[in-house]
Parts: structure tokens; sequence; C-alpha cells
């Protein structure tokens, strides 16, 4: 609504990952008291300017968010038009609590308290605090990633999150909010076609990473999650990266609005387009022609060289002229140059012993100086040479056997210790250190905290002080993942 409203500055607060408040001021074109009130009302407002329904070009056009946040929450709605004065109303849960003038800058600003604190049976299924709380920042960094020409600011706690100014380019607003480094190791996309456009910023296959958080993908400036369009972006690197690897993108696509449906899913976050394979095409096909582009700074390719005669005989050889004497050490001064001799495709002098003639098959090579490896008629087979390198594996593996265990660095467990975590609990801030370590030697038999220099498991933890804390409830050791 911020957004629609034409505003230039928003600035979003939240308490508790946004369970105990969420705040959202803007200075847009606000509201008049009757206006604040109709908005407050089900099934009174809407944004379509008239009947076409599939014309739409605001985020949203519904008009059901405030009411229906207020009925399950305290919310205090406060909006001034330019040139009038502010007003406030406030809505405890679907009663009206209140109504007076206020004095607010010119905009809108909306504040949510104490969400689902009547309504016991929803608040027992939000997600914990810093999961609510990545969810917010997920909201607010791909709004701000689809209107540069706005400022964003994102606080949480008192603790500045997302802080972006208004009048930033696409690529300086992607890489604000994603990687600094993505400005350098990134190409533009920009591709038109039957009416669709496709712009944005899409990374090398060299700056990648191992997970998929950082692919943003708009619609008419609309943030969503479309399975097509992800798998579309798939698609256009699967020749660059392996399965486990997934690019930087930021990709905004421009449909006529009757050409695509995004009344489809409750949140607005998957659409339908009225040609599909189209869509995909372009991605496809944009991506690849902007990666071709800057093929030589992801990878060496080699020179084409014009095909060329065997040349028969010594013919004249120009030296290289060179632009500077760096590379003097290595020129060879000749003044011509023979061909070296080339392969020929001549039958051999004696073919090859035929299979079947022996009954252990015809021998082709031997592994590691023990396994002799011979091809039969219809098998390969693999036969061991004397037991002369049974006493030198014998003598290998009783010095493993003897040796000291090597030690690896403490660093190594985090993995393993994270993957516990996650095994019992994703959303839960403590664990029990008895209860973790279980789960360790679940995931790993071979665990043992002494292969990592340490006593037991707790002095491994306290081992890693910046990633982990430990803390002592009666009779309990507890562990938590502070990064």
């Amino acid at each position: 609504n911020a957004i629609d409203s034409g505003a230039t500055r928003i600035d979003v607060r939240i308490a508790t990952g946004g369970i105990d408040l969420v705040e959202v001021a803007d200075d847009g074109c606000g509201m008049s008291p009757s206006e604040m009130a109709l908005a407050l009302e089900r099934h009174a407002t809407s944004k379509l300017p008239d009947e076409a329904i599939e014309a739409v070009t605001t985020l949203g056009f519904r008009g059901e968010a405030l009411p229906s946040i207020a009925s399950v929450a305290r919310l205090t709605l406060e909006s001034r038009v330019r040139g009038a004065d502010g007003w406030m109303r406030i809505v405890d849960n679907g009663a009206l609590e209140a109504e007076s003038p206020a004095a607010i800058p010119p905009g809108t600003r909306v504040r949510v308290e104490a969400l689902f604190a009547k309504v016991p049976a929803r608040r027992k299924f939000l997600r914990s605090a810093r999961s609510e709380y990545a969810a917010c920042v997920d909201v607010v960094k791909r709004l701000a990633m689809a209107r540069p020409d706005i400022g964003f600011s994102l606080e949480h706690e008192g603790r500045r999150a997302i802080t972006v100014p208004p009048g930033q380019t696409q690529p300086e607003r992607v890489a604000a909010l994603t990687d600094r480094e993505l400005v350098a190791n990134s190409v533009g996309v920009d591709l038109a076609r039957e009416g669709l456009s496709l712009g944005g910023v899409a990374s090398l296959p060299t700056f990648n990473r191992g997970v998929a958080d950082h692919q943003f993908l708009f619609v008419n400036g609309r943030p969503v999650k479309d399975r097509l369009l992800i798998g579309a972006l798939r698609g256009a690197y699967a020749d660059f990266l392996a399965r486990d690897r997934h690019p930087v993108v930021a990709l905004f696509l421009d449909v006529p609005p009757d050409q695509v449906d995004v009344n489809v899913h409750p949140a607005k976050t998957e659409v339908r387009f009225r040609d599909p394979a189209l869509v995909r095409g372009m991605i496809v096909s944009g991506l690849r022609a902007a990666l071709d582009g800057a093929g030589h700074r992801a990878a060496q390719r080699p020179a084409s060289v014009p095909w060329q005669a065997e040349p028969m005989a010594p013919t004249p050889f120009p030296q290289m002229q060179f632009p500077s004497t760096a590379y003097q050490g290595v020129r060879e001064n000749r003044a011509t140059f023979t061909a070296p001799p080339m392969g020929r495709a001549e039958p051999a002098f004696q073919p090859p012993p035929e299979a079947v003639s022996y009954p252990l098959g015809v021998a082709r090579g031997q592994v590691a100086k023990t396994y002799i490896v011979a091809e039969a008629e219809a098998e390969i087979k693999v036969a061991a040479t004397p037991a002369a390198p049974v006493a030198s594996i014998a003598a290998r593996t009783e010095a493993t056997a003897t040796a000291a265990p090597v030690k690896k660095p403490m660093i190594e467990a985090i993995p393993l210790i994270v993957k516990a975590m996650k095994n019992i609990d994703p959303d839960s801030e403590w664990y029990d250190l008895g209860q973790l370590g279980q789960y360790m030697i679940r995931a790993d038999p071979d665990f043992d905290a002494r292969t990592y220099g340490a006593a037991k498991l707790s002095d491994l933890i306290k081992g890693l002080p910046k990633r982990f804390e430990v803390k002592k409830e009666g009779n309990l050791l507890l562990v938590r993942d502070v990064a």
C-alpha cells in the first residue's frame, strides 16, 4: 500500500520478529478521515479503476489487508493528506477503540501490535521469532529491489538491518541488498520480444552460492516465486553450474497486464502467463546470450584459427612482434618452422590377438602394480598378481592402526553440529548437549570429540567461542548457535 501511494521513503520497524510489533511509515499521498474509516471496512474498498479486472497495475488491489489484520491484532492507523490535518483510528481485534486528530507528517503510518494475542490457536502456529524475522527481511528486501527509486529502511529492536537510499540504479540496488562484489562479477540482461521485455542482473558462473536464497524474480514490479520462472533460470545455468550450486540473479520481466494473471495466489507470489513457453524461452535465451557475451570473463576460450593445409616442407615463419620486453625470455629466435610429424590412420602391421584364444583373456594393462586387467570374449577380467604385495599391504595396515590419530581442526566440526541442531528442531534456540551428541553420532557414526583435539563434546563446543554459546541450567548443559 505504501508503494502504491507514491511514497519516496518507507521505514519499517519490527519487534520479536514482527510478532509483537510491525510498523510501516511512508510519505505517500495519505488518506482523509473518511477514507481511513472506509479502509478498515470489509469488502468496501478496491484499487481497481474500472471493471477491467485483468488489467491490474498495482501491488495491492482487493483492499482486504487492513480489516483482516485489525481483526486479530491491535492496529493503529495514522494518516495525513498534504495541506490537511492528520487523523488517527485505533482498532483492537475488530472493535473500534478510539479516533482522534494526530500530529504526523504527510503520509501514512500503520502500527500492528500483539498479533494473534487473543487468538491463541493461531498464535501457536507462528514460527520462532528468528524465522519470522528472516521472513520480514526477505519481504522488505524484495520490495526494495523492485523499486530502486524508493528509499527503504528496516529496524529490528533498535538495530538497523536494511538501509538503502532512493534514486539508485537497478544494479546498485541489487548489489546493495545481495553482495557488494556482484557489480564486478555480473552481467546485464536486456532482451525484448513480442511485447515482453526482460532486464536485470545475473552473476557469472564463477560467482555462485550453495543455496538458492539470492534469486529474485519480478513480474511487472511484483516480487514472485513462480515455479516456471525458477525452472527457466535453472535451465539457463544448467551447462555452467553443478546441481548443488546456484547463481545470484535479479530478473525483471515486464509483461502487458492482459498477458498475465496476478490473482492466482492468496499472497500474490505466483502468476500465470497466457504464453508460458514464450516467457520461459525468453528467460533462457536472454541469460545465455548475456553469459555468452561475457564468456571471456568466466573462462578462457581458445581463439579461432582458420583452417590451413598441412605444410609439406619447411616454410618461413615470421618472428612475432611483442609490444614489450616482458616476454623476451620465452621467444625463440628461429627463421623457419618445421611442422611436427602428423599421425596417420593406417592399419597395424600385426593385428591384436583374438581374446578368445586364451582362457583368461588378453592382458590389456596393470592397475596399481597389483592387478592385471584382461579382455575376454564377452567380459573384462581382473586378476591379482602373485602375493608379493600382500606383505606390503599388511605392513601399511598395521602401521596405520598403531599410528596416532590425526587431529582435525575444530572448525571442521561446525557443519556437523549445525546439522544435528536442524535434525532436532530448526526453530529452537537452545539445545541439550547430551541430545545434541546423540544426533551427531547418528549423523556420523565415526564422530568422536577427541578427533578434534577435545576430551569431550562440551570442550569441543567451548573451543568455538565465536560460533556457539554454552550455559548450564540445573543438571543440563545447553548450547545455542549465535552466528
